[in-house]
């Protein structure tokens, strides 16, 4: 069996990432992050800033150099720096990094327009700047900038460029889509070029993700030969942003058996939620690997094929990544969503009683899109108190008005006994009105509504203002107490549920 070839993974979260719109990193944050990634991810290397940009990004790098040299990560620290004749490396030198990412132009269309200089003199000047850093102490890696535009537009020029970078005394290329240009096939074809020219130098790829494609990309260039990747935290970074690391460390493990990377999976979940906590930046629900909704089986026909020899797994599974599969609970639910949750909370209900559990929460999932599993002990509850009323009266409709300096009012209409009852009233609040119409109708009847002497309302622990309420009133009708419940996603309608519950009980 051949030996599998190890792929470096460099994540520049702190450094590309940061540039994701309104996103900033306190230098404890950074820290943080850097710590993290190092020795829970287990990634090989971090570029943590750029030179020269502010104090506080100063006083950052500072920080972390600090923490590395201790805890003897001093060498996966980089920084990236310019062609500023050294200016960059004293920064650097008072920071204590010792590894230069080092920005040139890769392609004739950037050197021309922004530098304004000739190939002969951008060499001359980086020839300048990596032997400044190894003067003093610094390993020197070199980025291409717009280097997939140069290897589109005027590979003569990067490969001119190449050539002179295999004679300089650096650690690696680095080869970027800087604009998120280019194809799968066309990712594949570059790498291939320069490892087939270069085959002893350490080439990474930096991919973006401007039409979508930095994983399909990342995978090509890996099978192309490229030895390192460029990879951030949920996908940050300018624009688009790069390619994201779960997603590329998921593709390149299940894809690329004769590879091999050091990356911890178990970790990428907790990592990345600090990281959306520090920056703000969302993680989308349904981003692969990472977002709230990919271990979540929606459909009853997907939970009930997971029953059955886990017929709607694929080597996605959640438990690599520190997670756990979910069953929904909503209008598309079937039995087998009800039964594995019910699994989960250690519930046992009749074959009859799932049905019924099932047609409730179908009903509620056209009101509310999604119900937890916490909220599944209430409609069990509710289902079951139901169960054993036989409906004589039932609240055919309602409209509940409240506004602002008037006294809310409430019209109803309530068929008792197969007979339609319309009937209107004002009260304190919606219920109160609701209740003192329900009263005007039962004292044209001749008959008493027993009193309300409680009143509770409660959602399941950590649900949102979205919730499920359960409705719980304690009513008197002479010397005898007793209580019904209500649930719906609207407090209002819960109570009246379970006031409904009540006129039938009398």
């Amino acid at each position: 069996m051949s030996k599998r070839r190890n792929i470096e993974i460099m994540d520049t979260t702190l450094r590309d990432g940061e540039q994701t719109n309104n996103v900033s990193f306190s230098a404890s944050e950074k820290l943080t992050i850097a710590k993290l990634l190092l020795e829970e991810l287990h990634v090989d290397r971090i570029e943590i800033a750029s030179t020269r940009v502010s104090e506080g990004e100063f006083n950052a790098v500072k920080g972390i150099t600090e923490w590395a040299s201790e805890a003897g990560f001093i060498d996966k620290i980089e920084v990236l720096s310019f062609v500023d004749k050294g200016l960059s490396i004293d920064w650097m030198i008072k920071t204590g990094a010792k590894v230069q990412n080092l920005l040139t132009k890769g392609s004739l269309n950037h050197l021309t327009h922004q530098l304004k200089k000739t190939p002969e003199q951008h060499f001359k000047a980086i020839a300048e700047s990596i032997r400044i850093a190894l003067e003093n102490g610094i390993d020197t890696n070199v980025y291409l900038e717009d280097w997939s535009n140069g290897m589109r537009n005027s590979p003569d020029y990067v490969f001119r460029f190449l050539d002179f970078l295999a004679k300089q005394p650096i650690k690696r290329l680095l080869l970027p889509d800087t604009l998120g240009v280019l194809t799968p096939s066309e990712s594949y074809e570059f790498i291939k070029k320069v490892k087939d020219r270069y085959p002893d130098m350490h080439v990474d790829f930096h991919a973006h993700n401007d039409y979508d494609l930095g994983v399909a990309n990342v995978l090509e260039a890996i099978r192309a030969g490229a030895d390192g990747l460029h990879l951030t935290i949920n996908g940050m970074g300018e624009r688009a942003g790069n390619a994201p690391l779960a997603s590329a460390v998921a593709v390149v493990n299940d894809f690329v058996p004769e590879v091999r990377i050091g990356v911890k999976e178990k970790s990428l979940y907790k990592v990345s939620k600090l990281v959306e906590t520090f920056s703000g930046f969302r993680i989308p629900e349904n981003k692969p690997v990472l977002g709230d909704n990919v271990f979540t089986q929606t459909a009853g026909i997907h939970a009930d094929g997971d029953s059955k020899n886990n017929l709607y797994f694929n080597d996605l599974m959640p438990e690599r990544f520190g997670r756990k599969r979910q069953y929904a609970l909503g209008k598309t639910s079937g039995k087998a969503n009800i039964q594995k949750n019910l699994q989960e909370l250690g519930l046992y209900l009749s074959d009859e009683d799932i049905s019924k559990v099932t047609k409730r929460i179908i009903e509620l999932g056209d009101k509310k899109e999604v119900v937890t599993k916490e909220d599944l002990p209430y409609i069990i509850s509710d289902v079951l108190d139901s169960n054993t009323l036989e409906e004589k009266v039932v609240v055919e409709s309602y409209v509940l008005t409240h506004s602002k300096g008037l006294r809310p009012s409430t019209t109803v209409s309530v068929k008792i006994d197969g007979v339609s009852i319309q009937e209107n009233a004002q009260g304190d609040g919606q219920f109160d009105a609701f209740m003192n119409t329900l009263k005007k109708i039962y004292k044209d009847k001749g008959k008493e509504l027993p009193i309300l002497t409680d009143y509770a309302v409660r959602i399941p622990p950590g649900s949102n203002s979205d919730a499920l309420c359960e409705t719980v009133i304690t009513w008197k009708l002479e010397d005898k107490s007793f209580k019904t419940r209500g649930l719906d996603s609207d407090q209002t309608v819960s109570a009246i549920v379970a006031t409904q519950k009540m006129l039938n009980i009398i």
